[in-house]
């Protein structure tokens, strides 16, 4: 038996990209209207938002069930959601939960950075099993990745403050999704390079 039990790669996506997926579906239909609750008008938004808090923490529950294992940033990301979420619920303000992607990628972009500072690829201890790469490798892609997540907090802050809500929708579902692929498909050549040799000759 494995760390982690084996699962349908397709139910994982499923689990793990499901919540974002309902929660794009639910605000384009309910972004124009405003809910009247306990005499408290609640727009579109935040009530797509309390739904939210729920479904990813189901989904996660269900992913650490059927596979035994949850990534540190699976309960970030869960654990963020609840917090600013539930703050944005509870005080009817939708800057809480706009905030928590840029807080998302400055806590790993500072995790990173604070292992390079002590000349080490915290990195690898995550993704080592999955790409296996020599140590100037690691430390490449550590640097790389450290500064796209500070870019993508910057990105978020910037799109967040000066465009409407439905503009940091799109932004928060397609933009940050195609822009952490495009950054691992674009080391391609970093991962061909730096391959462990005897990965390079199995292959």
């Amino acid at each position: 038996m494995t760390d982690q039990n084996k699962v349908n790669p397709w139910l994982k996506t499923g689990l793990e990209l499901g919540p974002i997926v309902l929660f794009f579906a639910a605000y384009v239909k309910l972004k124009d209207r405003v809910f009247t609750i306990g005499g408290t008008e609640y727009d579109g938004f935040i009530l797509v938002t309390a739904a939210f808090i729920p479904l990813i923490l189901a989904s996660t529950a269900i992913l650490w069930k059927l596979t035994g294992h949850l990534s540190k940033m699976q309960i970030v990301t869960a654990v963020l959601v609840t917090v600013f979420g539930g703050l944005s619920v509870w005080l009817n303000d939708d800057r809480f939960f706009k905030i928590k992607p840029t807080l998302i990628y400055l806590l790993f972009g500072g995790i990173l950075g604070l292992g390079l500072l002590r000349g080490q690829s915290w990195l690898r201890h995550v993704m080592e099993e999955l790409v296996p790469l020599d140590h100037e490798g690691w430390m490449k892609l550590t640097r790389r990745l450290c500064a796209f997540f500070f870019g993508l907090a910057l990105a978020n802050e910037v799109i967040w403050r000066t465009q409407s809500t439905e503009t940091w929708v799109y932004f928060k579902t397609f933009g940050l999704t195609a822009a952490l692929f495009i950054f691992f498909i674009a080391q391609s050549r970093l991962f061909r390079d730096h391959a462990l040799a005897d990965t390079a000759e199995e292959e």
